[in-house]
């Protein structure tokens, strides 16, 4: 598929849920969020129907995201429904790791190619801090669980205030040095200000290469992480959905005044 500015899209990320069992400090606020009504989430059936509809218009690359996608129960299952659709290329997920350990061999065997965990900082006390009582322990374990049952590669998504230098993001350079993980350093955004910059090793955040549609758990698509607009799936139709999402997905972001990390997967 081509955008109106000639960009190929062919990247769907999917936030499967708006819960999450951490409440780090740049992504929800410490009381939580009012979160979306169990029965107007999509179901999996609906996510998979979806998706068949987009691959066959060009979609090949398929990420799950949440809030926490591994606190929603079966998401195995989900990830076993996507593989089976003949044309995705690229199936991963992104994760904070705390029950990756439990789930890697299950999301490996259902068919997950490789994986994403965020990860700020080596210190378990500042880890506990950031993300308000997360066990740093349980992470680690879930990426050497990760890399057993051979989802490769495994990426750290780092966090950082300005730059790649910063102590922490350093110190978490030389683990996935050492770990045989890639690294990618993401600058902290801000939805609503438009707030945002390229990722150090990865491709986010630069507008004019930008692939990526976004489904939110509730089924709106949406253009651009940096917009307001969607569009339902449930209301217009799958097809409909994606053509006009297409024809919306801007030059470049703005802002977002509808959506929060925590349910939109960054």
């Amino acid at each position: 598929m081509l955008d109106r500015f000639n960009r190929h899209i062919n990247y769907l990320r999917i936030s499967v849920t708006d819960r999450c069992n951490l409440r780090c400090r740049y992504c929800m606020p410490e009381e939580g969020v009012k979160l979306i009504r169990h029965q107007d989430i999509l179901t999996y059936d609906e996510i998979t129907a979806f998706t068949r509809v987009a691959v066959a218009a060009g979609i090949s690359k398929v990420r799950i995201t949440g809030g926490e996608p591994l606190v929603r129960k079966g998401v195995a299952e989900l990830v076993r429904m996507l593989a089976a659709i003949e044309g995705i290329t690229d199936l991963s997920m992104t994760t904070n790791g705390i029950y990756l350990a439990d789930y890697a061999m299950t999301l490996a065997d259902a068919g997950l190619m490789r994986i994403n965990v965020s990860l700020d900082t080596l210190d378990p006390e500042k880890y506990r801090h950031v993300t308000r009582g997360g066990d740093l322990a349980a992470v680690l374990h879930g990426i050497e669980a990760a890399q057993k049952a051979g989802l490769r590669p495994v990426k750290i998504n780092c966090v950082i205030k300005s730059n790649p230098d910063e102590e922490d993001a350093r110190v978490v350079a030389d683990y996935c040095m050492r770990e045989g993980l890639e690294v990618r350093f993401i600058r902290q955004m801000d939805l609503a200000s438009g707030t945002f910059s390229v990722v150090h090793g990865g491709t986010g955040g630069h507008c004019a290469k930008c692939n990526r549609l976004r489904l939110t758990p509730e089924g709106m698509l949406r253009p651009c992480l940096f917009s307001d607009r969607g569009f339902s799936i449930r209301e217009l139709g799958a097809e409909e959905a994606l053509r006009q999402a297409l024809e919306a997905k801007p030059e470049r972001g703005t802002s977002n005044h509808v959506n929060g990390f925590y349910n939109i997967g960054g």
